[in-house]
């Protein structure tokens, strides 16, 4: 019986220090992770040379349009939104706004071109630009569809009513401001 005692204690012990070893373990790598994380808080939204239309319509020139995806800065009672708009390979455009439908509340959900994809700066998801607005759900940028926008000859323009009411999913980008 001291036999099955001591190898219980013994038992025990080896558990507490594995326990010991584990905790350990994990705040080695949460703190690992936190100053990588904090690295990731320096990426910044894509700064535009555009100056951010402030409490207004934003209206987007068709002539500026292309194959690259251009970055529309608009700012609604204090929170900087931005819209993407690029011209698809059958000519038409799309526009979505500059966040990811999944990642956004990070605050780093928002996308960058890289070559001929979008890729999400939270978690990397390439996105193709052909599906701009065209797909909904899913780690990809916000669309604005046709009904949320006027398209004339000359622009697209998105009412500031319409700019306010994507204003949550801005609320925690990282603008570095």
């Amino acid at each position: 019986m001291a036999k099955a005692k001591k190898g219980g204690k013994q038992g025990k012990a080896w558990v507490i220090w594995a326990g010991i070893a584990a905790v350990a373990v994990v705040v080695i790598v949460v703190a690992a992770a936190l100053a990588g994380g904090g690295s990731r808080e320096a990426v910044q939204p894509p700064s535009s040379t555009k100056p951010a239309v402030v409490n207004q319509d934003l209206v987007i020139p068709i002539s500026e349009i292309s194959g690259t995806a251009g970055f529309y800065p608009a700012e609604v009672d204090g929170t900087r939104l931005e819209v993407i708009a690029v011209k698809a390979a059958d000519g038409t455009i799309r526009t979505a706004f500059n966040t990811c439908q999944v990642c956004y509340s990070s605050g780093r959900g928002y996308y960058k071109q890289e070559g001929s994809v979008l890729v999400c700066q939270n978690c990397g998801n390439r996105f193709s630009m052909e599906q701009v607005e065209l797909s909904s759900g899913g780690c990809n940028p916000v669309p604005i569809f046709s009904e949320n926008k006027t398209v004339t000859a000359e622009s697209i323009i998105i009412s500031k009513e319409y700019l306010a009411k994507a204003k949550a999913i801005f609320a925690n980008w990282k603008t570095g401001g």
